[in-house]
């Protein structure tokens, strides 16, 4: 078993990557329209870029699939920053219906990115795991501990927690 710190759960091969200034109306415009799209503007230079961005995988990968990570060197591919203005990094814009619909500036504690991506996608993150936990909880107060621990079981492969 994993424990708090390992291995994040299966998401989709693309739920992250990098773009560019050419691939930044396909990779996140386009692609908003069909699911939330965060995009993290960093440098290579920028200490807080650096803590910030695993905390911005981690958290997309475990959405499974509900909202997608891109993330745009601004050394690199300086125009679409200066576009949208960003002055200071690491800089985080989700775009939704090809718009940018929230965002934040600065390294957030993974805590306070979990409820970013829970507001961007009206809470989606998680709910079946709770409702899951709920059905579990239930199972044990019936008296069930089996049904119970059939529950937990799948919580726990579905999340590939379990090998």
């Amino acid at each position: 078993m994993l424990g708090l710190g390992g291995a994040t759960p299966a998401a989709p091969d693309n739920a992250v990557k990098d773009t560019t200034t050419q691939g930044f109306v396909k990779d996140v415009i386009e692609e908003s329209k069909n699911q939330p799209v965060l995009v993290d503007f960093w440098a290579p230079w920028c200490g807080p870029c650096k803590q910030l961005t695993p905390i911005l995988e981690k958290a997309v990968k475990a959405a499974k699939g509900k909202v997608k990570l891109v993330k745009l060197n601004i050394d690199e591919h300086p125009a679409i920053p200066g576009q949208m203005g960003i002055q200071s990094i690491p800089a985080v814009i989700a775009f939704s219906n090809g718009q940018p619909v929230d965002g934040f500036m600065g390294a957030l504690p993974e805590s306070q990115v979990i409820a970013f991506l829970e507001r961007l996608t009206k809470g989606k993150i998680g709910s079946d795991d709770q409702n899951l936990l709920k059905a579990a909880d239930a199972a044990l107060v019936e008296g069930n501990p089996a049904a119970a621990a059939e529950i937990y079981a799948q919580i726990l492969s579905a999340d590939n927690i379990c090998a």
